[in-house]
C-alpha cells in the first residue's frame, strides 16, 4: 500500500533551514519508526516549508520524504491555498492509495482533505479546546487553527483519534472516528532508571497557560519547606507574554525550581532516567507524550484528571491523579510518591508493561495499516 502521511517538517517552526535532516513531532516521529517495520506500507513523507532545504530522499528502506516550497502567501492567511496546491501537485506525481495528514494545528489535515485522495486525519491536539483554554485572541494562529479544524474534518473519510476525549469532540464532523493512541519511540522503552538524590521532578509541557506550571508551583511551596527535592521545567517559553513573565518571576525567589529550555528527544531521555517522578499539571490535553515517555521509561506519572489522561493512565494503578484548580491535591499526590517508594515501584511496574501493550511503535503503525485498508474497502477501491 501507499501512503502519502503529510506531517510538519520542524526545520520550518524552527526556522532551521539549514539543517540537512528533517525532523518531526515526537507522536508522528514514533509511528514512522513503527511504519519502517511494516513492509506492507511504502510510506511518502511530505512536508511544506517557506524556505527550499537541503533533504534526504529517503528515511527508511520504506519510506520517501519531500520538502515542498510554499511561499509565504500561501500560507494561513490565505487558508493554506499554497500548501493544498503544492500537496496537490505532488500526490499527482506519487498516485497514493491513501493520504493522511497529521494534525489539525497547521497545513497538514487541510491539505489532505482537499488532495483529491481517499483522506485521514489524526487530532493531535483539539485546536478549539485549545484556543478557548488559552484565551486565544480573534485573528491570532491558534484562533484561525480553531476556525478551519470543524471543516476539515467534515471532509476526511475519518479522523484518527488518540484518545475518547478527542473521539467526543470531534463527533459532531466526522463521518467515522478510530481510537488509537500515540506511539512511543522504542528508545524510551529502553531507558534504565537511575534516579538522582535529591529526587528530580520533571514537568515538560510548553510554558502557557494551558500546561499550568504557576499552580504547580504554588501546590509545592509548602512541600519545599519540608523536602528537599528539584522541580526541573522542560519547554518552549515564549518571552513577554503574561504567564511566562510570572512563571520567570517565580523561579527567581525559588531556588528548588529551574527552568531548562526545549530540551531534544535525546536531552528528555536523559532527564527521564534521572528523574523521581513526572508531573502534569495541565487544565486541558489530549494525549500528553510526556506521560505515554514517562510510563514507557519507568518514571511514575502525577497527572491532572483532564481531558484525554484518564485514558492513558489508572489512578493507583499506573499512576496518581490530581486536580489541576486544587494545589492541596497536587502536593498531596507528589507527596505521596516521594515518600513511599513501594508504590513507586508498584505503579512503574504496571505502567511500564501498559505501555509496552499499547504505545510500541511497531503496534501503532499496524494499527494504522488495517485504518487504511479499511478506507480503501469503504470506497470501493
Amino acid at each position: 500500500m501507499r501512503l502519502a502521511l503529510l506531517t510538519t517538517d520542524n526545520r520550518e517552526p524552527f526556522r532551521q533551514y539549514e539543517r540537512p535532516d528533517p525532523w518531526f513531532g515526537t507522536a508522528p516521529e514514533a509511528l514512522l519508526q513503527g511504519m519502517a517495520q511494516v513492509p506492507e506500507l511504502e510510506v511518502h513523507v511530505v512536508s511544506c516549508a517557506q524556505q527550499p532545504m537541503r533533504s534526504p530522499e529517503k528515511l527508511a528502506p520504506n519510506i520517501w520524504f519531500h520538502s515542498l516550497w510554499v511561499p509565504k502567501i500561501g500560507w494561513l492567511r490565505t487558508g493554506y491555498q499554497g500548501c493544498i496546491r503544492a500537496v496537490r501537485r505532488k500526490l499527482r506525481q506519487l498516485q497514493p492509495d491513501v493520504v493522511h495528514g497529521q494534525g489539525t494545528e497547521r497545513d497538514c489535515a487541510i491539505s489532505a482533505v482537499f488532495s483529491g485522495y481517499p483522506a485521514v486525519v489524526t487530532v493531535h491536539g483539539n485546536m478549539r479546546l485549545i484556543a478557548r483554554v488559552n484565551r486565544a485572541p480573534p485573528f491570532s494562529f491558534q484562533w484561525f487553527a480553531a476556525l478551519l479544524e470543524g471543516p476539515t474534518l467534515r471532509r476526511a473519510r475519518g479522523v484518527v483519534c488518540i484518545t475518547r476525549y478527542t473521539q467526543e469532540a470531534v463527533r459532531r464532523w466526522a463521518r467515522k472516528t478510530w481510537v488509537v493512541p500515540n506511539a512511543v519511540d522504542s528508545a524510551f522503552f529502553r531507558i534504565d532508571p537511575a534516579p538522582v538524590d535529591p529526587p528530580l521532578l520533571l514537568c515538560l509541557g510548553n510554558i502557557q497557560v494551558r500546561k499550568n506550571q504557576l499552580t504547580l508551583i504554588r501546590a509545592l511551596d509548602g512541600l519545599a519547606g519540608k523536602r528537599t527535592f528539584r522541580l526541573l521545567f522542560l519547554g518552549q517559553a515564549e518571552r513577554g507574554t503574561a504567564f511566562a513573565e510570572e512563571f520567570f518571576k517565580l523561579l527567581e525567589t525559588r531556588p528548588w525550581c529551574q527552568y531548562g529550555g526545549l530540551a531534544d528527544r535525546a536531552a528528555v531521555r536523559q532527564h527521564l532516567q534521572a528523574a523521581t517522578l513526572l508531573v502534569l499539571p495541565s487544565l486541558e490535553d489530549n494525549c500528553p507524550m510526556a506521560v505515554l515517555e514517562a510510563m514507557a521509561a519507568g518514571v511514575p506519572v502525577v497527572a491532572t484528571k483532564v481531558g484525554g489522561v484518564p485514558d492513558l493512565i489508572e489512578d493507583g494503578v499506573t499512576g496518581l491523579f490530581c486536580d489541576p484548580h486544587d494545589p492541596a491535591s497536587m502536593r498531596q499526590a507528589v507527596e505521596r510518591l516521594l515518600a513511599d517508594g513501594a508504590l513507586r515501584a508498584a505503579l512503574v511496574a504496571r505502567a511500564r508493561a501498559v505501555a509496552r501493550d499499547r504505545f510500541h511503535p511497531e503496534r501503532i503503525a499496524r494499527r494504522h495499516l488495517e485504518i487504511y485498508r479499511e478506507v480503501l474497502s469503504s470506497t470501493g477501491l
